[in-house]
């Protein structure tokens, strides 16, 4: 298990939803970015949709690779890759050729899929919850052959692959880390348990329920023989991040952010919103349960002063 905690920056699609095309939404996401990378962010997370009603949003795995050429040390990640949307080889390419080209820098986070208006209005099949995660399953089990092996072969009741060659290699050895996102306890945390090098949740309404999934993961291990301590254990510390000093302002941005329809109590009850003192205590005590990683999503984005505070007061107390 890592010793030192990491810090990922979650940027979904809609992040720059108020920009005109999709230039100036990769030059915002750019600059955004880099102002992660600057300040010691471990990493840089875009989600995986097509479409989200008729929101201009940028293909991830485009998007990725050009970042990764404006970006030197900051690694970058799926969060998640929809396993519908690509067969599982031509995913095992595209990674490696990312991985190659930011030299070394890629996270693979893969899910099942979960928007069937998406997969429907782009010709995927929305297959049933099951036929989705053993789906995932195959996909991660051919994606790591592809990676690891010289000529590559599966058969599976999903995918088959006949003697596929996958060269270059990932430049991280034996291969990029594998993030499983779901949290789906008799299915997905089944393929977390056999197949990821990092758990992915998304958000957990408390430190309670997050360690009684821990403690369904850990069962799971133990039916498949792995051991729970070769999975690095991530958190969102809640839904979205508004972090200030000035309680008055805080309670602004967040105002502002709430969605049409929704009370601003209902709103702040699955966000954090606080001084960095504050910030630390809440994820302190995901650290004290094992967690090394924690994902962010800033709600005041495009704004980054919340992204600036955390890495000046938040980052440093955790990392000592």
């Amino acid at each position: 298990m890592p010793n030192k905690i990491g810090f990922g920056v979650f940027f979904p699609c809609y992040t720059f939803r108020n920009e005109k095309n999709g230039s100036q939404i990769f030059n915002r996401l750019q600059e955004s970015v880099k102002e992660c990378e600057k300040h010691g962010y471990t990493s840089a997370w875009l989600d995986d949709h097509l479409m989200l009603q008729d929101m201009p949003i940028l293909e991830c795995w485009t998007a990725l690779s050009a970042l990764s050429k404006q970006t030197k040390t900051i690694r970058l990640g799926t969060m998640v890759t929809c396993n519908s949307f690509r067969n599982p080889s031509l995913l095992a390419k595209m990674a490696t050729t990312l991985d190659n080209i930011s030299d070394g820098r890629l996270e693979l986070g893969i899910g099942a899929g979960v928007q069937e208006n998406e997969h429907i209005a782009y010709g995927y099949p929305f297959l049933s919850p099951k036929a989705r995660v053993e789906r995932l399953n195959e996909a991660v089990e051919i994606i790591k052959k592809m990676w690891t092996e010289q000529n590559a072969s599966y058969s599976g009741k999903h995918y088959q692959i006949h003697d596929a060659v996958c060269e270059p290699k990932p430049v991280q050895k034996p291969h990029p880390p594998i993030v499983i996102g779901g949290g789906g306890e008799q299915l997905t945390l089944k393929v977390t348990a056999k197949n990821a090098n990092r758990l992915d949740w998304g958000y957990v309404p408390s430190l309670k329920e997050y360690s009684r999934k821990l403690r369904i993961l850990e069962n799971h291990c133990k039916f498949v023989g792995r051991s729970f301590d070769d999975i690095e254990k991530s958190c969102w510390p809640s839904g979205q991040i508004f972090i200030g000093e000035d309680k008055k302002e805080l309670k602004e941005k967040t105002f502002r952010c709430v969605p049409e329809g929704v009370s601003w109590e209902d709103f702040i009850q699955t966000s954090f919103v606080g001084n960095p003192k504050e910030c630390v205590k809440l994820l302190r005590q995901y650290v004290d349960v094992g967690v090394t990683y924690f994902m962010l999503y800033f709600g005041d984005f495009p704004d980054l002063d919340g992204l600036r505070l955390f890495a000046k007061e938040v980052i440093p107390e955790l990392e000592a």
